[in-house]
């Protein structure tokens, strides 16, 4: 039997998300990418190990957090706090035209099943041109990206983090919503 140099530690992932927006300074930004469609803005950032993803209408905002260590994050916004272990969803009542769901498994995987994981993941970003962040570490290869779709009163994104030093993988699947009638 062979004992794996892998850290036995799960990342300390936390789903976090705001009633406002969140300033760039607080994170180690790699990508960024703005969307306009119909009446919402959404600006999506990808950095080492997590994301932000903040959807606005009518000068509401929602912003969600996914990051490894938010200890530095304000509490001044937050309307909720999940830690990104196992299965869990989340619903946020709408509140004026807003409204929010989210699921998010983790899982950690054999280092064999990592590597084939962490292929198919950069080919799938490169296919679809999803933000995407890869880099390296003592451990191994690590990944994030950020896939989305546009409706007209949907943005719905699936976020995927790849971590190599215990073979974790984060998945959160988000819906933000527009009501037509404020509430």
């Amino acid at each position: 039997m062979s004992v794996s140099p892998k850290s036995l530690e799960t990342p300390a992932f936390r789903m976090m998300l705001y009633r406002r927006a969140l300033h760039p300074e607080l994170f180690s930004l790699s990508q960024r990418r703005c969307d306009r469609h119909g009446e919402y803005e959404v600006e999506s950032w990808i950095s080492p190990a997590g994301h932000l993803v903040r959807f606005s209408v009518d000068g509401q905002q929602l912003t969600e957090c996914v990051v490894d260590a938010g200890d530095h994050l304000p509490e001044t916004g937050l309307a909720h706090a999940l830690p990104c272990l196992g299965e869990k969803e989340f619903e946020l009542e709408a509140e004026g035209r807003l409204g929010y769901c989210v699921t998010l498994q983790t899982e950690s995987l054999t280092e064999n099943l990592y590597q084939s994981t962490l292929r198919e993941m950069a080919e799938f970003a490169k296919e679809i041109g999803a933000l995407c962040h890869r880099w390296d570490t003592a451990a191994g290869t690590n990944l994030s990206l950020i896939d989305a779709q546009k409706y007209k009163r949907e943005y719905h994104v699936q976020s995927y983090h790849l971590i190599a030093a215990n073979g974790t993988v984060l998945r959160t699947q988000s819906i933000f919503e527009i009501d037509p009638e404020p509430k």
